[in-house]
């Protein structure tokens, strides 16, 4: 499992290495700062086209160009910036290579049926990810700061100290409840789900016997229990009489981590299987040892491998449609690339509108997406700084929560820091540490809307709105961290996401609550054009991205094709 800590943070271009940056013509292959060549736009025949377009190489974008090319189709990934990865790319300053995205990772190693859906994907590219393990990261909570283990005991000893007397027994009835029902909720390989009626033998006829046996092994209580997947996770905890509130407080925490929403929001079936990979005997986190944008070298690397192209600097202006149909993109300075069977959009659904035509568009189509809530957006701090005077044992990951009656979802209020130097030490120069901090998606765009980037109003809000991760940095460094010290200072903020992700208001995605809402298939009523991402099923976060990216992927290709894909990876 990719835990979806932050899975969609800027993309940081700063000018100074911008500069330093070759311009890539178009028409030629030329290596990039990542070491993996830009494609040409022309194919084989020497036009400008292919199959398939995917605009955008996001997580999503890439796991389904990297699957279609696995399947034969000749495919072209269009990115708009210089480097391939959107959120999730790594970007170096001075020497320090930073990751803009997600940082908390587990499951990578993972093969099989119930593998993450990125793992997934990353064996059918052939491609595996070095990693640093781990299993702890630090809190920083109302009632105190404590390291926080994975696991299935170890979490009792920290409510023994800071949640009520009958939080133990709470906790435990908790797992007795959800554990036996999460072999449900992993009974369906990720890569073997598609969007049409395809899916019934890729999915429901080839894993029958083993999800009749899962469920005979749950039991009737159990089955009754994987009725609720579908469902609020509140709607569990409400059931089984939870009520200590430290629980309350940090299953919210964690579900507003991984989609952007609380309990009442999330989808069960997400938590479940989260509490699978967490509270088990012998599991572990992951950090990949380039860095999150090893994640996106490896999906490229894997794209490549089987004849996919991949063109940086290559902006969409619009989506081509005729006759109804979308056969192609114009990119920013009228170049028209023709797509011969399908475009798939790992844009939001908001940005994806923005490019079409607006006579093609159905109003429904259109008005559901406006009518779309959105959630919150960014926050950023990167530093670069001496380790000398840090404690030796610092640990990679750190949470901070200022106030629990306001919140998870207040802004302002919950921190995340990441200081992925420790595990990996490569990425910073000798003797020195990298650290990203961040507001997970509760950073209002309302009050930067319409600021004049170069402005002192601009500048001076980016002090005032930083101040909150400055401090919980300093509280986690300790007092051998002194801020006028840092080699490398950088603020992001919503208009940061705005910028350069192209994120409409810098959102981290659509807000879409479990039980009164269900998140968009990926199909649109433009023939041709799909969708993946997170603004389409399963939703926000790198498994659910990457998992959107499988299935539209699988969609494209025969029920035939698909089906040898899984016999290939032996699922």
């Amino acid at each position: 499992m990719a835990l979806r800590f932050h899975p969609f943070s800027p993309l940081f271009n700063f000018r100074s290495t911008k500069r330093s940056r070759t311009v890539l013509s178009r028409n030629e292959v030329s290596a990039t700062s990542n070491g993996y060549p830009s494609s040409t736009l022309t194919s084989k025949q020497g036009k400008p086209e292919a199959d398939i377009i995917v605009i955008g190489s996001g997580i999503g974008g890439l796991c389904c160009g990297g699957l279609l090319a696995r399947y034969g189709q000749d495919v072209l990934v269009l990115e708009s910036h210089d480097v391939a990865g959107g959120a999730a790319h790594s970007f170096d300053i001075k020497g320090y290579k930073f990751d803009s995205g997600p940082s908390l990772f587990s499951g990578f190693q993972s093969r099989g049926p119930q593998a993450n859906p990125l793992a997934q994907v990353l064996d059918a590219l052939g491609e595996s990810i070095p990693c640093a393990n781990y299993d702890s990261w630090m809190v920083y909570v109302p009632e105190g700061e404590f390291l926080s283990r994975i696991g299935p005991t170890d979490f009792f000893k920290d409510l023994e100290k800071y949640a009520g007397p009958d939080s133990a027994r709470e906790w435990r009835k908790l797992l007795d409840a959800i554990l036996p029902i999460s072999a449900a909720a992993m009974a369906l390989p990720p890569l073997s789900i598609r969007g049409d009626l395809g899916v019934i033998s890729t999915a429901a006829a080839r894993y029958a016997p083993s999800l009749l046996k899962t469920f005979a092994q749950m039991g009737p209580q159990g089955a009754l229990g994987a009725t609720k997947l579908l469902r609020p996770f509140s709607e569990i905890i409400d059931s089984l009489g939870i009520k200590d509130p430290f629980i309350r407080n940090w299953l919210d925490l964690l579900a507003f981590l991984l989609a952007g929403v609380k309990t009442n929001g999330i989808l069960s079936a997400e938590m479940v299987y989260m509490f699978s990979e967490w509270y088990k005997p012998g599991c572990t986190l992951e950090y990949p040892l380039q860095g999150s944008g090893a994640i996106v070298d490896a999906l490229v690397r894997g794209l490549q491998k089987f004849g996919g192209r991949i063109s940086l600097k290559s902006h969409v202006e619009n989506i081509v449609v005729e006759n109804g149909r979308a056969v192609g993109v114009k990119l920013r300075g009228g170049q028209f690339v023709r797509a011969k069977k399908a475009v798939v959009s790992n844009a939001s659904m908001w940005d994806t509108l923005s490019l079409l035509p607006p006579e093609v568009v159905p109003k429904s189509y259109r008005d559901n997406i406006k009518s779309t809530p959105q959630c919150e957006s960014f926050m950023h701090l990167h530093l670069g700084f001496d380790a000398e005077g840090i404690r030796d044992d610092l640990g990679i990951h750190h949470i901070v929560v200022n106030d629990w009656d306001r919140g998870v979802d207040a802004d302002q209020n919950v921190i995340l820091i990441s200081v992925p130097s420790v595990l990996s030490p490569n990425l910073a120069p000798p003797g020195k540490h990298i650290l990203h901090a961040y507001t997970p998606g509760t950073e209002p765009f309302e009050i930067w809307e319409g600021l004049d980037r170069r402005s002192n109003e601009y500048k001076n809000l980016k002090a005032e709105r930083s101040e909150v991760m400055w401090r919980a940095v300093e509280k986690a460094l300790g007092p051998g961290f002194n801020r006028e010290k840092c080699e490398v200072k950088l603020v992001g903020t919503p208009l940061t996401h705005k910028r350069f992700l192209r994120r409409n208001r810098g959102t981290y995605g659509p807000a879409i609550l479990a039980g009164k809402g269900t998140f968009p298939g990926h199909s649109t009523p433009i023939p041709q054009l799909l969708c993946c991402g997170d603004s389409t099923f399963p939703g926000i976060g790198v498994p659910a991205v990457a998992a959107s990216g499988a299935i539209v992927a699988n969609s494209l290709v025969s029920v035939a094709e698909h089906s040898q894909l899984l016999d290939a990876v032996g699922i």
